[in-house]
């Protein structure tokens, strides 16, 4: 865990404030603020993954753009397709219901996206029942529930331009080498320099390098000093990222395409750890990006999916500032600390079902940091398939009290979920259980999510103020 302490402005009342001048300096603070996948999921089907390194047969082309393009489309939709679950009761009426409700929540959204001003709570209701896939639907949404886009469509344009520019500048100035800055330097003043008429008389000049300049130089200003501390930090970054997903192409394996994508996430984490020396980069940040920038990368309008990298920076930003604090190890005993966040979801354990709570608490003693940790602060991304993952999303970005109550809820319904499991084992076999969350219906999960009496911490935070 890093060291250092994050002091993040007032959270509004919104449930996404806008933080991301706190975390990233030249991006400014915003008062407009609340809050995809492009392929499509029949209702009864199922995802099917694949192998970490079974791509097929051959390699691709480096120098052929157009097989390049079409052998990324093929394997992106590889990686998610889909394969019909067996028939269990017979033919389907319930599967065309269920397609009937799907078509009427598309039209719904598809509607609301369309408003001049986007009606937000309307698309919390939407989102928090599941998005659809398909036609960027998720990507435009989850960018409006972060409050990256504003509700108003006139101004997504002006916002959209100005954000990438500056993520295009930030990224140029912070993601260059030392030695690229070192030539840009010399090649401006040797243009200056040089007669008009491209005539240089006498012998060339060799040009100073300062000590800040100097490869060598230990000094603390010195640009090569930063960016051999950051070595580190890279390499770990590209570490965890061959690791991300490996059982879907578009994130493992070593196809131009999925390189690609990964050398842009390489960028996105690196960039954040530079602008945010308290923070850094922590091992699994990269498993709480894949879900936007997939998202964001396969919108099907294709300017978005180009500036797929400057969204989802932007918007891995917003995310963030919602649990930042879990992330700095010396606030872990502070109000906004990892450990207080695992209290709360004790509590709200014990204020829905003591008996699981004191069997849990003093009969196995499986306290919440042995597994509800990695919960949190990775949002769930390690508990379920991809798929799920954006569908559990959904829920916590469309959250009016923001992604944290949620996200507690959900974590409580997964204890309530398998219940008569944990109370007939021991210390060993709920660890192991909890650990290793075991399959499960993921529109009964947040059913029961839902259900839950909300967080008695939050009552009596809201008595003191």
């Amino acid at each position: 865990m890093l060291k250092g302490k994050l002091k993040l402005p007032d959270k509004a009342k919104r449930a996404f404030p806008d933080r991301l001048g706190s975390l990233v300096a030249g991006f400014e603070d915003k008062e407009e603020g609340n809050r995809g996948s492009d392929l499509v999921f029949e209702s009864g089907e199922e995802l099917e993954t694949i192998q970490p390194n079974g791509y097929g047969s051959g390699g691709e082309s480096e120098n052929d753009e157009d097989d390049e393009d079409y052998d990324e489309k093929v394997d992106r939709e590889s990686d998610l397709r889909v394969r019909p679950k067996p028939e269990r009761e017979g033919p389907g009426s319930v599967s065309v219901l269920a397609a009937i409700a799907a078509d009427d929540k598309r039209s719904d959204l598809e509607y609301e996206l369309s408003q001049p001003e986007i009606n937000l709570e309307k698309l919390q209701r939407i989102a928090s029942s599941g998005l659809p896939d398909g036609g960027g639907l998720r990507a435009t949404a989850w960018k409006l529930l972060l409050g990256y886009l504003p509700p108003s469509r006139d101004l997504w344009e002006k916002e959209l331009i100005e954000n990438r520019l500056k993520y295009a500048k930030l990224k140029e100035e912070l993601l260059v080498s030392p030695s690229q800055l070192t030539r840009k330097k010399v090649g401006a003043l040797s243009y200056c320099d040089h007669p008009a008429d491209g005539v240089v008389a006498g012998p060339l000049k060799r040009h100073e390098i300062s000590e800040e300049d100097h490869p060598l130089s230990l000094g603390k200003a010195s640009v090569w000093h930063q960016y051999f501390q950051h070595t580190e930090i890279a390499e770990q970054i590209d570490r965890d990222l061959q690791r991300t997903h490996p059982d879907l192409k578009f994130f493992s394996g070593d196809s131009s395409f999925s390189r690609k994508h990964r050398e842009s996430m390489r960028s996105i984490l690196l960039l954040f750890a530079k602008l945010n020396p308290v923070i850094r980069y922590v091992q699994g940040m990269n498993e709480v990006l894949a879900p936007i920038y997939y998202v964001f990368s396969t919108d099907t309008n294709e300017q978005n999916a180009a500036n797929a990298e400057a969204d989802s920076f932007s918007c891995f930003v917003r995310l963030l500032s919602d649990s930042v604090d879990h992330f700095c190890e010396q606030l872990d005993n502070s109000a906004v600390g990892i450990l207080s966040t695992l209290s709360r979801l004790s509590e709200l354990l014990k204020a829905n079902d003591e008996e699981l709570w004191r069997h849990l608490e003093f009969t196995t003693k499986v306290k919440p940091q042995y597994y509800a940790f990695r919960w949190i602060t990775l949002l769930l991304t390690q508990e379920f398939n991809f798929h799920c993952i954006m569908r559990i999303w959904d829920s916590l970005l469309s959250s009016p009290y923001g992604v944290q109550d949620m996200l507690l809820k959900i974590c409580c319904a997964m204890l309530l979920c398998v219940k008569s499991r944990l109370l007939s084992g021991d210390f060993v076999a709920n660890l192991k259980l909890l650990q290793n969350y075991p399959d499960i219906n993921i529109e009964h999960l947040l059913q029961v999510a839902r259900d839950l009496s909300s967080d008695p911490s939050t009552y009596r935070l809201s008595l003191t103020l």
